[in-house]
């Protein structure tokens, strides 16, 4: 592998374990009594007055199904990534287009695309 590409996957399992820490706080959360009253009145200040709860459980439910396909894709990556396999690559970069919404994956995204990087992976 190449020297410059070493550091990649471990990007990628630093987005994985974010992700988790970041499931955890909102677990959290919803477990509490006090952070569900925060959330729920989140909900309030949103707009929403009917159906508290079940908003409530729906939006949980949401962010607990992107939250857990978000760690998937991340450690996805990372495997992928460090065994030098193309699907490794392919995943890394549809995180880092994810990403790049935010504006943190887009230097990842240009150094995914790059040649050498994609030779590295068998893809050229």
């Amino acid at each position: 592998m190449n020297r410059q590409l070493r550091w990649l996957p471990y990007l990628f399992a630093a987005g994985a374990v974010l992700w988790l820490v970041e499931l955890t706080r909102f677990a959290a959360y919803l477990v509490a009594p006090a952070g569900r009253e925060v959330l729920k009145q989140a909900l309030i200040d949103g707009g929403i007055t009917r159906n508290l709860d079940a908003t409530l459980t729906t939006e949980s439910v949401l962010i607990f199904f992107l939250g857990t396909a978000a760690v998937v894709l991340h450690a996805t990556a990372y495997y992928g990534l460090k065994r030098l396999r193309v699907w490794g690559w392919i995943t890394a970069v549809i995180v880092s287009s994810g990403w790049s919404l935010v504006i943190v994956g887009i230097p990842i995204l240009v150094l995914l695309l790059r040649r050498s990087t994609r030779e590295a992976y068998g893809l050229t």
